[in-house]
């Protein structure tokens, strides 16, 4: 690895820098937006079932404001609840929008990478490419400097496609992912809506 490092040059190190933080975004954000952690299955029936037999107290809002994502946004429709339904439901919707923005964390930077990860393989191609030419005099060419910027040219384009790839399938992959627990999150907050409303059983 070091030899392909060195032969690579300089222009390798900020693709080697962007591939660390584009795994370490990858590992956080499979973390952080496990389904079971943002919107727990069994949160709304419980919730319910709170309401029902002790009401509505303080704590059991502090508790769900710091449980979970969902946690929040059903706080959030529940510090209105003696409102009318619009209201309710706005304010959800509101602290909804927060809750996507939170889980969106990172994801710009991921599909930044992405995005210049092959740009900085370019840089290096075209490093290696004016070593070549540099190489090049009227006597002649010197072969270790030619071959020296040939394995910087190849290995820099190389090197930026192999962070871009997986960084763009990544990030396309989180985006799905967030937006599929945003939805989820809504529908568990209009059943909520709608129990407290006398709509829902």
């Amino acid at each position: 690895m070091l030899a392909i490092i060195e032969a690579a040059g300089w222009p390798i190190w900020p693709l080697i820098l962007a591939s660390i933080l584009a795994l370490a975004i990858i590992i956080e954000r499979f973390y952080s937006l496990r389904a079971a952690e943002v919107a727990p299955p069994t949160l709304l029936v419980s919730v319910v079932q709170q309401l029902k037999g002790q009401g509505l107290t303080n704590e059991m809002l502090t508790k769900l404001a710091t449980d979970s994502p969902l946690g929040q946004i059903f706080a959030a429709g529940l510090r209105n609840v003696k409102s009318s339904r619009e209201v309710m439901k706005e304010s959800i919707e509101e602290a909804g929008r927060a809750v996507t923005h939170d889980l969106e964390r990172f994801l710009t930077s991921l599909g930044t990478i992405a995005a210049i990860a092959p740009l900085l393989g370019l840089l290096g191609t075209v490093i290696g490419m004016v070593e070549i030419f540099g190489s090049q005099t009227p006597t002649g060419g010197n072969p270790a400097v030619l071959a020296h910027g040939i394995s910087v040219a190849l290995y820099n384009t190389a090197f930026g496609l192999i962070v871009a790839i997986p960084a763009m399938i990544f990030y396309r992959f989180f985006r799905a992912r967030v937006d599929n627990l945003a939805i989820e999150m809504e529908q568990q907050a209009i059943k909520l809506v709608e129990v407290v409303h006398g709509e829902r059983h």
